[in-house]
């Protein structure tokens, strides 16, 4: 029997904290709907038996290994474009919504700059908005504004990716040691300069690592606008459902689990190179 001296103090807390943590999930379970019942029901395994059969064997013919190729290196430029629009609103973006590189915060006088506080808001709100629109809704838009095809989905990449990566940026800014660029603001260097040489090099590898994640995430993001037009494997794959084409549809799956394997090791090799 455990005495009193071996009882674990934070016991009751953590058991406290588990019946909120229930309570408050219960509701958005019953809201969501969710019956895992359903997946046991015998018509429900038969039914998902047929359609994963249907993947095998995975289609690998000359000419739809063409096609596919075609559409995985289209999904790479969706993403890959859409990346490079969003970074040149995000870097910028980032900078100005963060008060790292704020004269007031440098001169330690205590009180935000009103001249910063009345551009960062707005560049905030902007941030906000533009990454609280999902990118299938851009993609819905502009597929309507440029027709079918690969230019609707970067422009929603770059639209939606844009309010991310300024956001996380601007986090970054200011979660690290601001002391070297402080210093060198008030030795007279530029701004500019001082978040290259007191900003930089502290948060490179975090920035690099968020960012090929992100990279990642818009590879995922172009296969899904596919589905409403915007080009890629994302239609390839729509196209081949509505055929009932299994096998061509098990062939890009493996292929897209193939690019997250190459977005996730070119992250480490990345990661292992600038630390």
């Amino acid at each position: 029997m455990l005495n009193a001296a071996s009882r674990d103090p934070a016991a009751l807390p953590r058991l406290l904290l588990t019946l909120l943590a229930i309570a408050l999930l219960w509701p958005g379970i019953q809201l969501s709907e969710l019956d895992l019942g359903v997946l046991l029901r015998a018509d429900s395994q038969s039914e998902m038996g047929r359609f994963v059969a249907q993947f095998w064997p995975p289609a690998h013919d000359e000419a739809f290994i063409e096609l596919l190729v075609k559409a995985t290196l289209q999904t790479l430029a969706i993403a890959t474009a859409g990346m490079a629009l969003a970074l040149l609103l995000a870097i910028p973006a980032g900078l100005l919504a963060s008060r790292a590189l704020s004269l007031s915060a440098a001169a330690r006088s205590g009180r935000p700059s009103r001249l910063g506080s009345l551009l960062r808001w707005p560049v905030r709100g902007l941030l906000i908005f533009l990454r609280s629109v999902p990118e299938i809704v851009w993609a819905l838009l502009f597929v309507r504004a440029v027709g079918l095809g690969p230019a609707a989905g970067v422009l929603a990449i770059a639209i939606t990716y844009s309010g991310m990566l300024g956001k996380v940026y601007a986090e970054i800014f200011e979660s690290t040691d601001q002391r070297p660029a402080h210093a060198l603001m008030q030795a007279g260097g530029g701004r500019l300069a001082s978040f290259a040489y007191g900003i930089l090099p502290n948060v490179s590898a975090e920035l690099l690592s968020y960012t090929v994640y992100r990279w990642e995430c818009a590879i995922r993001a172009s296969v899904v606008m596919g589905f409403v037009g915007a080009g890629g494997l994302g239609q390839q794959i729509d196209l081949s459902i509505r055929m009932f084409a299994g096998g061509e549809v098990a062939s890009m799956l493996l292929t897209f689990l193939l690019l997250v394997l190459a977005a996730d090791q070119l992250s480490r090799l990345l990661r292992w190179r600038l630390t």
